[in-house]
């Protein structure tokens, strides 16, 4: 849509740059990560009305921290606390010790509910010779931050969750398809759009007169709440609940209104302008060039970081639809590609990041686990990981609306008008054949079998 207005109108409204954001007010003062080893920390719940909230937690003098990380020491094992370059995990045997405890009403161990300190899924091994399917990674000791995430006890990179690792098996149990594609989005509604497009026009030539701190809730109001929508898993679990934070705190950094960690210049910082009904759209995706493969089928690794972020311009019509715009702006593709580039630098400082990519690595593996059949060599069917009612997943507020936030800074460009976008994964295309990595002189091969499953104790799943 193109505004019918005077000449003078253009000429203001070029005067002004503006981010919209999917994200709750409270977020606009975040200033940097959740590493455990912060004073602050930030997060998000979701209320019983189903609108995604921040909530950020102070430890001023690191004391609360300390405690914990005491305590954590205190009740884990020296073999568990004992960083470990490449711990192993039967997935068999940990579902089999799960229904164990679930049948006798037993607490869940910790040690279970984060899958022995894991931080990295970095390799998927199949032995016909015992039937066991093995997860292997980097792992250490662990510990609940102040947002309620558990991140390792040494480098405070977030471990990996039994339950996200249910999540993504199911959505590729045996004896179904499995899913074609996982994700999120949050956008504005169509309404939202439309009563936007009439704010700008209702402004008009008075836009130049009108403070910053007036503009940006007469914008939020009428946007007024914006989506969620979660596909290919429940929203109901806290997988759904971390693509949805990592997506739109990706958006708050893009739009300056959350300071990373590391240094990624925000899109505000880099715009020259751009359409006035333009709709920026940034997605996380998987690099899909991340498999590995054995030639045998027995053992695939996971290369690389496996996340990067990419963009699309939308435009926005009167009646507040959307329809495809082209390329990528300047400002856009600098801050995709910025934030691709320091993305390993950020998921070590951010744990969100580091889940996000944990579940893209999760959702990979159970894909290759039931491309191959190895539920069906293994002769497994899931058992207590694909019972809900034996082992709920599911026990979450479902996130379906988040606040609009806005900011907005004086800049010699056009403006720049609402963020959309979300996370987009389709497991399936990593294990297509012309994306695999090769498996230059069978390393992967060797690696699998120096990798073998020991005499286990009654009851070990894990062994390093």
């Amino acid at each position: 849509m193109e505004f019918r207005s005077n000449r003078l109108y253009h000429l203001l409204l070029a005067t002004l740059a503006v981010g919209l954001l999917v994200a709750p007010a409270a977020a606009q003062t975040g200033t940097g990560g959740n590493n455990s080893n912060t004073t602050s920390q930030s997060g998000v719940y979701v209320d019983a009305q189903g609108v995604l909230r921040m909530q950020r937690a102070a430890d001023p003098s690191g004391q609360l921290m300390r405690q914990r990380l005491a305590a954590a020491h205190a009740s884990q094992s020296p073999e568990l606390r004992k960083a470990s370059g490449l711990r192993k995990i039967s997935l068999n045997r940990l579902e089999k010790e799960l229904a164990k405890a679930t049948d006798q009403n037993n607490t869940i161990p910790e040690e279970m509910k984060n899958l022995a300190g894991l931080t990295q899924l970095k390799y998927v091994f199949f032995y016909p010779e015992s039937g066991d399917i093995v997860i292997a990674g980097p792992a250490e000791g662990f510990v609940t931050d102040l947002t309620g995430r558990a991140v390792g006890t040494s480098t405070g990179q977030a471990v990996l969750s039994l339950d996200d690792l249910i999540v993504a098996m199911r959505a590729y149990a045996p004896d179904t398809k499995g899913v074609n594609f996982v994700g999120v989005s949050i956008d504005p509604t169509e309404e939202g759009l439309k009563n936007y497009q009439q704010y700008l026009a209702s402004v008009g030539s008075n836009l130049a007169k009108i403070n910053i701190a007036t503009l940006i809730p007469g914008m939020q109001q009428a946007l007024g709440k914006q989506d969620v929508t979660v596909t290919g898993i429940s929203p109901k679990t806290n997988f759904a609940k971390v693509l949805v934070e990592a997506d739109y705190r990706m958006k708050l950094i893009g739009i300056g209104l959350e300071r990373p960690p590391v240094r990624i210049p925000s899109y505000t910082e880099n715009s020259r302008g751009g359409s006035r009904n333009a709709l920026q759209r940034w997605f996380f995706t998987p690099n899909y060039e991340c498999v590995k493969m054995s030639e045998d089928g027995l053992a695939m690794e996971l290369v690389g970081e496996g996340v990067q972020l990419i963009g699309e311009n939308e435009m926005v019509t009167r009646e507040g639809g959307r329809v495809q715009a082209g390329g990528e702006s300047r400002a856009s593709y600098m801050f995709t590609s910025t934030f691709t580039k320091k993305y390993p630098e950020l998921a070590k400082r951010s744990p969100v990041y580091a889940q996000l990519r944990n579940q893209i690595d999760m959702l990979i593996a159970a894909a290759y686990i039931q491309e191959y059949d190895l539920y069906g060599q293994a002769n497994w069917n899931l058992g207590v990981f694909n019972d809900e009612s034996r082992y709920p997943v599911e026990v979450y507020n479902a996130p379906t609306q988040v606040e609009t936030a806005v900011n907005a800074v004086w800049k010699g460009s056009k403006l720049v008008t609402p963020i959309g976008g979300g996370v987009s994964i389709k497991p399936k295309f990593a294990l297509l054949p012309e994306r695999q990595v090769p498996d230059e002189n069978g390393a992967l091969q060797k690696e699998r079998a120096e990798v073998t499953v020991p005499e286990l104790k009654p009851g070990q799943w894990w062994w390093d």
